[in-house]
């Protein structure tokens, strides 16, 4: 008798257990931006990272190396449309999205490399980087988010956003 109680009340303590750690949310949640430019689909899929009482550039996010843009898996842009990221023509297709920020100037990375989990990061397949724009910000944000802004047409912003940091490059349907 003593033995089975023992093993209900262990079935019942790994059944709350189990429970409160299902009901966590992530660490660095999945999150989305799409946007639509002249009629055709764009999304983006990425981690969004916290940032924890750390530093961009020195803590987290070292200043002169490249950084996935999010967390955990590496983050992907689908475009149904061929773009113009800045500089750089995109072709309609699948490409994994990658940042290189300094104290002064971010550099927009797109790599024709997709599927892995956004680290190491990989060289020699870029389509391509471009300059990014920096944007004064108010207030600092605690969760990094990736955002569509000021969209007309077939023209929007990419925005980066984390800490005191807004990063961001123009994009048109081509």
């Amino acid at each position: 008798m003593f033995l089975r109680s023992l093993a209900t009340t262990a079935v019942c303590c790994t059944l709350l257990a189990t429970t409160s750690f299902a009901q966590q949310p992530p660490a660095s949640p999945p999150a989305t931006a799409n946007v639509t430019l002249s009629g055709k689909a764009v999304t983006i899929n990425y981690n969004s990272p916290r940032l924890k009482g750390r530093t961009i550039g020195s803590e987290i996010v070292p200043y002169g190396e490249v950084w996935r843009t999010g967390a955990n898996p590496a983050t992907t842009l689908i475009t149904a449309t061929n773009l113009k990221i800045g500089a750089l023509d995109v072709p309609a297709g699948t490409y994994t999205l990658f940042t290189l920020p300094s104290a002064n100037q971010w550099l927009f990375i797109v790599s024709k490399k997709t599927g892995e989990w956004g680290i190491p990061y990989p060289e020699g397949n870029d389509l391509g980087r471009t300059p990014m724009t920096s944007k004064p910000v108010a207030a600092s944000q605690e969760n990094m988010s990736i955002s569509f802004e000021n969209t007309s047409g077939a023209s929007t912003e990419l925005h980066v956003k984390w800490g005191k940091v807004d990063q961001y490059v123009t994009i048109k349907a081509q």
